[in-house]
């Protein structure tokens, strides 16, 4: 290493090392290489499974691309690891986040909690206001769960079966599905993307929430004001049948509106500014202490046991939050949405993470990062043109890389220099991730989730690309927000 062309990063400083051998088509050889066989793994091999594992190898193999060209360009083994180290040091409280998160999920379904919350947001249906109804049970099943994925393969489906039988255009029922279940998505905790955006711009969890509420809340609003007008101008025939679904999780749970009791508590601890690992594990706690008193039958099931006890009830909250729980209804389209992998289902995002963090470590550490931000600036010498070059990276990678985790990861990771750079915090770098790299992947017929939601659904991308106003809309309201400067927050002077 030549210490006169490498300039190490202080510990406790934000900014990128910079290498002045270091051109910037170097710099962007790792880049060019990464989406390339992302690209490949993805669209021509693993498809729906890519993110099974071989995803995040690919980010092992991008990050031996940028040692390869930080060899050529002096920089030593041992910055590339000390950098990656740093890296993966920093992204300690997401891992942690995201572990009590599982826990969460696995608590309030055995609690029945969240089948409370798809119980009672099942009966908002109207058949005169179906398509906005449809995008507020999905908005609440995906809040619930966290999963725009599971609500759209559950409840989404049931909700192109009902249009079905109110002659609706399945299109458009599918878009009014999609725009809750992404609303529900990026506003929820329990969502790995609404998880992962943070940990990629540096901010926290809760914060990034109530940051993207602002972008999020009217764009839903304009969604339902547009879907109930588009309601109010159809004609339906026959009336939606529910009922099925209503008995069956009726049957599986006691439902009742006094387990809302927790949820109340988290949130009021959130919006006490409590810190997120102790609002989860307190919410997780009740939830575990809610499903020994309200279900009994189903913690003793999760044991494996057909009796509670004090051993069998610590065994099935234990199992609930740690590895797995599945409850059965009559519905068997209703079992998938009523499973949670607990803090073992959040390793899939965990690994993700930590492999970027390899990538984004060694693209630090040979100072490539600094490069590209260089540049960036150079094309956006506005706060405007910052934002909207975050949002057409997003969308790049979304066509490109075919993945909405890499459209959150690669360009969270470039853009996190340039906007504290420009005094930006981070709420404003993982706002514009969500709106622009979460929500748009659906819309993009060979990416993971429009694959996926198109065949889960049973309606083509082309059908519903127009009516899924909330998800090209989003992007929309972020660059509007950055153009008028409504609310972009600045960093916090360091003491």
């Amino acid at each position: 290493m030549d210490s006169q062309n490498i300039k190490p990063r202080d510990p406790q400083d934000e900014n990128i090392i910079t290498n002045k051998e270091l051109n910037i088509w170097e710099a962007l050889i790792p880049v060019f290489a990464l989406v390339g066989m992302l690209f490949y793994n993805v669209f021509f091999v693993f498809k729906d499974d890519a993110l099974s594992g071989s995803n995040q190898f690919i980010l092992l193999l991008g990050a031996a691309v940028a040692a390869i060209v930080g060899f050529f360009n002096k920089v030593s083994y041992r910055q590339m690891l000390d950098e990656v180290a740093e890296n993966v040091k920093s992204t300690t409280g997401a891992l942690l986040i995201l572990l009590m998160v599982g826990a969460l999920a696995g608590t309030w379904l055995i609690s029945g909690i969240i089948p409370s919350m798809i119980y009672y947001g099942l009966q908002i249906l109207n058949p005169t206001i179906f398509l906005a109804a449809c995008v507020i049970i999905c908005a609440i099943i995906s809040i619930a769960t966290g999963s725009s994925w599971t609500t759209s393969a559950t409840v989404g489906i049931a909700l192109v079966g009902i249009a079905k039988t109110l002659d609706v255009s399945v299109g458009m029922t599918a878009g009014a599905v999609l725009s809750g279940a992404y609303f529900g998505d990026k506003m929820s905790p329990l969502s790995d993307t609404t998880n992962l955006a943070p940990a990629m711009a540096g901010g926290e969890l809760f914060s990034h929430i109530r940051y993207m509420a602002l972008t999020t809340v009217p764009t839903i609003t304009v969604t339902l004001l547009v879907f109930v007008i588009i309601g109010f101008n159809i004609d339906t025939t026959g009336s939606p049948d529910i009922s099925d679904k209503l008995t069956a999780i009726n049957g599986a749970f006691n439902i009742s509106p006094w387990l809302f009791i927790v949820p109340v508590i988290v949130i009021y601890m959130i919006i006490k500014k409590t810190p997120p690992l102790v609002a989860l594990l307190v919410g997780t706690l009740l939830g575990g202490i809610a499903a020994i008193i309200a279900q009994p039958g189903i913690v003793a099931t999760v044991a494996g046991t057909d009796s509670l006890t004090f051993h069998s009830a610590y065994k099935g909250v234990m199992n609930a939050m740690t590895v797995d729980a599945s409850v059965e209804t009559s519905d068997p389209v209703l079992n998938d949405l009523f499973s949670s992998g607990g803090m073992s289902g959040m390793l899939g995002t965990i690994w993700l993470i930590i492999c970027a963090m390899v990538f984004g470590g060694v693209m630090d550490a040979i100072g490539a990062l600094s490069r590209i931000s260089q540049a960036l600036l150079g094309l956006a010498s506005s706060t405007f043109g910052l934002f909207a070059s975050t949002v057409a990276s997003c969308l790049a990678l979304n066509v490109t890389a075919s993945d909405q985790y890499l459209a959150i990861v690669v360009p969270g990771k470039m853009f996190k220099k340039a906007y504290e750079d420009k005094g930006l915090a981070p709420e404003n770098l993982s706002r514009t991730l969500e709106d622009s790299g979460t929500v748009t992947s659906v819309l993009i017929p060979w990416n993971t989730c429009g694959a996926y939601q198109s065949g889960v659904l049973g309606v083509p991308v082309i059908d519903y690309l127009f009516f899924a106003i909330f998800n090209w809309l989003s992007p929309f309201t972020t660059l509007l927000f950055a153009a008028f400067s409504i609310k972009i927050k600045q960093l916090t002077a360091k003491a």
